[in-house]
């Protein structure tokens, strides 16, 4: 097996891998339209939302918090989270910016 050779391309290029990779899992969609929906910090009842054993829910979140779409506070003996509203603005704003490519006048095939 190869390497995946991020380092050939461009940070913005890679940074945008990363944002579809986040949303190339249904776990990972329903953590975020979750928090969305409650508009609040969520701690530890996303087993019971999302149907997944703890061990699983960690894991996509620590995806998604090493992204910077969440971010999680430490109270007592749990981690409560939440988007980070910053950093998700900031994933629209790259991936609107390469979605939107296709805004062309040129005809091709």
């Amino acid at each position: 097996m190869g390497l995946a050779k991020t380092e050939m391309f461009t940070d913005k290029q890679n940074e945008i891998a990363l944002f579809a990779k986040v949303f190339g899992h249904p776990a990972r969609v329903s953590i975020l339209q979750h928090l969305f929906k409650i508009d609040s910090c969520v701690c530890g009842d996303l087993v019971n939302e999302i149907g997944l054993a703890q061990p699983t829910i960690s894991q996509h979140l620590k995806e998604l918090k090493h992204l910077g779409l969440i971010k999680g506070n430490v109270e007592g003996t749990s981690v409560c989270y939440c988007i980070n509203k910053e950093n998700w603005s900031n994933m629209k704003t790259v991936m609107l910016e390469f979605l939107d490519q296709d805004v062309s006048k040129i005809e091709c095939c």
